[in-house]
């Protein structure tokens, strides 16, 4: 006799975590329309923007690990939220060094990427509909190298370099939130 293996998880479960990627995708989403506008011409707001996305990205993460099971038992969550303030915190200090906070962006993107492919790693048992995650983090990763790379050069121009970055996140939270609901239909 073979035991059958189901996973039982709440709806809610799925609704909650399926809200929460819409939510972090249009967040990303406003993000990216106000950097290519407002963030461009007024440079007060684009410095805002650029400390606002790993703020944002360490709230969200929190706000998640403890709605999914807990600190302790999203590990690689809270890993992300103290690395995004950590890295936030440096593009504040950063500010009047368009290379710096780039490159400083770069280095997040590649930790906070990484540590965003663990968790949907860890996430594909209980939900699936996880590679776009999964893929978002390991984009990310890839992303910050090109930023470390970028910031050592002498064309850097600040946060139109690292907008199309958080429309990329943006695209995968939504597609993962769409994913969700698709599978729920069936």
């Amino acid at each position: 006799m073979v035991a059958q293996v189901t996973n039982h998880r709440p709806a809610q479960a799925d609704s909650g975590l399926r809200a929460y990627y819409l939510t972090r995708g249009l967040v990303a989403a406003g993000w990216v329309a106000a950097a290519f506008t407002v963030g461009r011409t007024v440079p007060f707001a684009a410095a805002a923007l650029l400390v606002a996305y790993p703020a944002w990205d360490a709230l969200a993460n929190l706000f998640d690990a403890a709605r999914s099971g807990g600190l302790a038992r999203n590990r690689s969550q809270v890993i992300n939220a103290v690395m995004s303030v950590i890295a936030a915190l440096a593009i504040l200090f950063s500010l009047d060094d368009t290379k710096a906070v780039v490159g400083i962006f770069g280095a997040w993107a590649i930790v906070a990427g990484l540590l965003q492919l663990v968790t949907g790693l860890r996430r594909w048992k209980a939900f699936g509909a996880q590679w776009a995650m999964m893929l978002s983090g390991a984009q990310s990763a890839l992303a910050g190298g090109f930023f470390i790379k970028q910031s050592l050069g002498a064309n850097v121009h600040g946060i139109t370099d690292v907008a199309p970055y958080a429309a990329f996140g943006a695209f995968y939270f939504l597609v993962s939130a769409l994913w969700l609901t698709l599978r729920r239909a069936r």
